[in-house]
């Protein structure tokens, strides 16, 4: 199993269960290094989504008590883990992503720092539960990021906006 992509690129693999043993082994260092409950680390994304196709970046779920008040040695665990806090600016998430190497052109994955069981949160496991139990939704999803990911010249951004409805509608789901 090959993970990463470059800064802008878009680019579908076919769904790998190594996606989530790979989860697995970054859950379990983290669960040594930070003091923080297992049920507050989750993998989500298209990886987690079975049969689904994706970019080979591992999305990773971290749940805190309170995200205006994280603890800057949670910040440097993460560090010393290779996870470097992006200059993303999401409200409600620190966003951290891992590197193939020092060049940090390649991402492998991300971690969403959030508050643990929140609308973030909760949305974000809703998804990745709702398209893994329903195989129409998930099949429609799959066509959906196919026909955008062979666009000519997809950037990244282009390609997570044109998303953006599908997976909206989804959350919505979460509160009927």
């Amino acid at each position: 199993m090959k993970l990463g992509l470059n800064k802008d690129e878009v680019k579908l693999m076919p769904y790998t269960s190594e996606w989530n043993s790979e989860f697995i082994k970054v859950k379990d260092e983290l669960l040594k290094l930070i003091e923080i409950k297992a049920n507050c680390i989750e993998h989500v994304g298209s990886t987690a989504i079975t049969d689904m196709v994706a970019k080979p970046i591992i999305d990773i779920l971290v749940g805190v008590n309170d995200i205006e008040k994280v603890d800057k040695s949670l910040v440097n665990v993460l560090q010393k883990v290779g996870f470097l806090r992006l200059r993303v600016e999401r409200p409600g998430e620190i966003v951290f992503a891992k590197f193939t190497d020092d060049t940090y052109e390649v991402k492998t994955h991300y971690i969403h720092l959030v508050d643990y069981d929140k609308d973030i949160w909760r949305n974000l496991v809703f998804f990745r539960d709702y398209l893994n139990a329903n195989e129409k939704v998930r099949e429609e999803y799959k066509r959906l990021k196919i026909s955008y990911s062979v666009r000519e010249n997809m950037k990244i951004t282009e390609y997570t906006n044109l998303k953006e409805p599908f997976v909206k509608s989804i959350f919505a789901k979460r509160n009927t």
